[in-house]
């Protein structure tokens, strides 16, 4: 793999399997610096695996990843610190106080901006003073994030990051996430399930399926690719196929497809050969996800 110093990320044939089970099949991604991704998969697709061979904590069976065009095995303790990472699940030394776990992390980082840090936990309300061990789950998470964040890091990767947290509280993680991808150079990739997330973090959707990125775009593409098409005056055959209907819905003297790909000629042309008269739905990010994922 050649650098790339354009590239937050670089994946190129990508393997992974464990035991006879193939989860990464020669995966190819690439990510420019200054994005928001949204990672999107369905439960098992290898989604954490990936995450996790991104950055060179799970070996891989074949094939390279390269981080800010440096080979992931291989990065000097700069590039290091330029990364951050909030695990699906993680342990934070239970025993030790917020304000220690901070200040000890703190001591690794030439960046890290601790003014940040003392307005997240007030903001966030995670007592500083408390022994982690006697945070709820949620608070951890808080935690981690805050962890992750304060290092001013130019290439953040997120795994499931508001899972334990209340509406009020991934509202503001977005509101900090997006003031800090505002800044030029910044990139972050979260894996979550929680699509209106996105949605409102107006993040490039990418979809892992069958161990492949499927597909990565923003939102406005995927919405104009993806659409629901409701005819009226009449029907199309029940058993009509043609490339770009991801599915035919006929029901109670109805017709429905959802397509992918088909702009709004095509979709008038495909109609008029059944007299039928097309009118284009949009769709919402977790009815796209449903229908491809």
């Amino acid at each position: 793999m050649t650098a790339d110093q354009g590239s937050a990320l670089r994946i190129e044939g990508l393997r992974k399997t464990f035991g006879k089970q193939t989860v990464l099949d020669y995966l190819d991604w690439s990510l420019p610096t200054g994005r928001v991704i949204g990672l999107l998969g369905r439960n098992g697709a290898g989604k954490s695996t990936l995450i996790r061979c991104a950055l060179g904590l799970s070996p891989i069976d074949a094939g390279s990843v390269a981080l800010f065009g440096e080979p992931v095995a291989r990065l000097p303790a700069a590039t290091l610190h330029r990364i951050g990472y909030v695990p699906q699940s993680f342990d934070l030394f239970p025993w030790m106080k917020v304000r220690q776990y901070l200040n000890f992390h703190a001591a690794f980082y030439a960046r890290w901006n601790g003014e940040m840090v003392d307005g997240l936990l007030g903001r966030w309300e995670v007592d500083a003073a408390k022994k982690i061990g006697e945070l709820s789950q949620g608070q951890r998470q808080k935690l981690a994030i805050i962890r992750a964040i304060a290092p001013d890091p130019d290439l953040l990767l997120l795994d499931e990051p508001v899972a334990s947290l209340d509406p009020q509280t991934r509202r503001l993680f977005l509101e900090e996430l997006l003031r800090i991808t505002r800044r030029p150079g910044k990139t972050v990739v979260f894996s979550t399930h929680i699509t209106t997330d996105l949605e409102r973090a107006d993040a490039e959707i990418a979809l892992l399926k069958s161990g492949r990125i499927q597909f990565s775009c923003d939102l406005p593409t995927l919405k104009a690719r993806v659409r629901r098409i409701d005819f009226t005056d009449a029907l199309p055959p029940a058993d009509f196929r043609h490339p770009g209907i991801v599915r035919h819905v006929q029901e109670n003297g109805s017709a429905h497809w959802i397509v992918d790909g088909l702009d709004n000629d095509a979709v008038a042309a495909l109609a008029g050969r059944f007299g039928a008269t097309a009118r284009s739905q949009p769709m919402s990010l977790e009815d796209i996800f449903i229908e491809l994922g």
